[in-house]
Parts: structure tokens; sequence; C-alpha cells
């Protein structure tokens, strides 16, 4: 009787194994299985503290998988990694270890932000309130706050952010985007003045930026940067005003309308370069990378002064008569048109 119920006990036995046998065999088929049900991409967001029996759950409700007890039993006994917390776009091939291995490796979406050139830090910063995927820390702050939040020690915010393209997760805030172009215009700026060339007449890194932001407000073809640059470079080793509209322009802040007047550059404010002898006291706009390199390497010559033709090039001379006959052709019938401009003639000492 004893060796018949043993007998039998094996028989139970062995048709257990092979039952969890033929179950952990059907379930990672199972898990290599893309899901029919998938027709579309989905986005799916992770939140922090989230089980993975709830992830599970969810995706089932989503229809991204048939069996979240099975799925979460995988991920628990064969994988046992965590799951990640953020945003995923689910593809529609996917199979259940597919969406696994990608929760696990934290492969969320990535988006994008653009800064052109030229642009001024509050410009920057409508960008940013323009990507609904960010956290926004600063956008209904008061300016007068952000040198504070964003620990600066700097004159003015303008200028200390490098134009590029940044990516970020969605929850990222405003801030950590600003302070990483911040932290590559250091970088970048560091880098640019340890290469610089000889004999340019700045103390600073920080006036160099300064040269920058001009230049690259004054440039319209890019190819004219360095020569640019050469002209400003000349203009302050002969103790002569930059006279360069720009710098006016910043100056007036919401009080310029668009048109440039006389009675604009004969009033005084710190950016007035046409009153004020040197540099402004900061940067007019958060300069690129070619401009910080042609500040830091201007181009050879003898020209002193430069006009606008009205296309966004310019007409370089190195006497004021060729400079006066240049502005009576170019700058007088296109000054509506652009604020770009030369240091003027009248002006010029």
């Amino acid at each position: 009787m004893a060796s018949k119920f043993i007998k039998h006990v094996l028989i139970l036995l062995l048709g257990l194994g092979l039952c969890a046998m033929g179950g952990i065999f059907w379930a990672i088929q199972w898990m290599q299985t893309p899901t029919e049900t998938a027709a579309t991409p989905l986005v799916f967001d992770i939140q922090r503290g989230e089980s993975t029996a709830q992830i599970a759950s969810r995706l089932a409700n989503a229809e991204r998988i048939e069996w979240p007890f099975v799925w979460r039993a995988y991920a628990h006994w064969v994988e046992n990694k965590p799951l990640q917390a953020g945003e995923y776009e689910l593809q529609t091939n996917a199979t259940p270890l597919n969406l696994l291995h990608q929760l696990q490796r934290g492969d969320v979406i990535k988006y994008s932000v653009t800064f052109p050139e030229g642009l001024t830090y509050k410009e920057f910063l409508e960008i940013l309130k323009q990507q609904p995927k960010l956290r926004h820390e600063l956008a209904n702050k008061p300016i007068e706050e952000h040198k504070k939040i964003l620990q600066f020690s700097y004159e003015t915010l303008d200028g200390w952010f490098f134009p590029d393209t940044y990516t970020y997760l969605a929850g990222d805030s405003d801030k950590a985007v600003l302070l990483l172009a911040h932290k590559k215009m250091q970088q970048t700026l560091e880098r640019a003045w340890r290469a610089r060339a000889e004999n340019l007449p700045y103390m600073s890194a920080s006036e160099a930026l300064v040269m920058a932001s001009i230049i690259e407000k004054e440039t319209g073809v890019a190819s004219e940067r360095e020569k640019i640059a050469g002209v400003f470079v000349r203009r302050l080793n002969n103790k002569m005003r930059l006279q360069t509209d720009p710098t006016v322009i910043y100056g007036l802040a919401d009080t310029y309308t668009g048109n440039l007047t006389q009675k604009d550059l004969q009033t005084p404010n710190p950016y007035n370069t046409y009153l004020n002898e040197g540099l402004p006291p900061g940067p007019i706009a958060n300069p690129g990378l070619q401009a910080l390199q042609a500040a830091l390497h201007p181009a050879e010559g003898n020209e002193l002064y430069f006009v606008a033709k009205g296309d966004g090039s310019h007409i370089f001379s190195a006497t004021l008569n060729e400079h006066n006959k240049a502005v009576e052709q170019y700058q007088r019938a296109h000054r509506a048109e652009r604020y770009q401009s030369s240091p003027r003639s009248l002006k010029a000492k």
C-alpha cells in the first residue's frame, strides 16, 4: 500500500512539475509576443512611488498587456529591477518584455527647447513659457527676483546663457534649463578666453562677453563678425567711443519705440555708447560661439567705421570722409528699416 501511495504522489508531483514547466514556458512565450490590442503609440506616465502592481494594472487597463499578474511576477522573479518614474512613449509593436525593459531602463520621452543667438534673458523666458512639459518656477515671479533664485552675482542676467538646443524631461523646471544654459556659457567663455588673441582691450572675460553681445546684435551677415569686431577693438584702443545703436536701444528698454532718434542718442543712460566711453556695463544679449570667437579674434585692418547697407551687410571705411559718403549713400535711406548700424560719422572722435 505504501509503495502504491508513493507512486501516486510521484505521478502527481510529476504532473504538477510538467504543468509548472508548461506555465513557465507559456509565460516566457507570452512576454515575447507583441500585444495585438496596441493599435497606436501611448504616452504612459509613471509617478514616483508607484508600485509594480499598480503599473501592471494600468498597463492592462490601457490594453498594453493582457496578463498583469504574469507581467508583475516576471518583473519580480526574473528581472528583479526597479521601474523608473517618468513619461514614456509605448510603441505599438512592443512585447510585454519590451515594455518591462523600457520602464526598467528609464527610457523616457525627451523634449527639447532652442534658444537662438542674440536674444535677451526675457526673450529666453518667453520661449520657455511655450514649453508645456516644463514646470514654470520663474515665469510667474518678478524679474527682479530671478537673480536671487538663480544665485547670480552679475550686473545683469543678459549675456550669461548660451544659445543652443537643450533637452529636458517632463516635469523639469525652467530654472533647470536656464542653469544648463548658464553653465554652458561659463564653460564656453572660459575656453574662448584662454585661447584669445593678444593685445585685446578687455580686462576680463566678462568684458569680452559684453563685446560679443554687441557684435551679435550688430551682425546681419555671419562672415562680417570678425571684421565688425576689428572695428570696435580698434576704436577702443584709439580711445574712440563705440557709438553703436544696439547698446542705446538696450538702454532705452521698454521706452524704445522701434525708431531710434537723435533725441535717443543724446539721452544719457549707462548703455549709451554715443555719450559714454568704453564698453557698456554689461552684455546686451546672449551671444553665440561665433560672436565670442570674433570678439576674441578680431580681424586685422585699419577700418574704424561701418554703416549698414540695409540688407544686413555693411560698408567699412578707414577714414571719416569715406564713412560720411557711405552714410549718405546707405544709412539715411535705410535707417527706419534696421537698427543695426555703425558708429556714426557725426559723433566720431
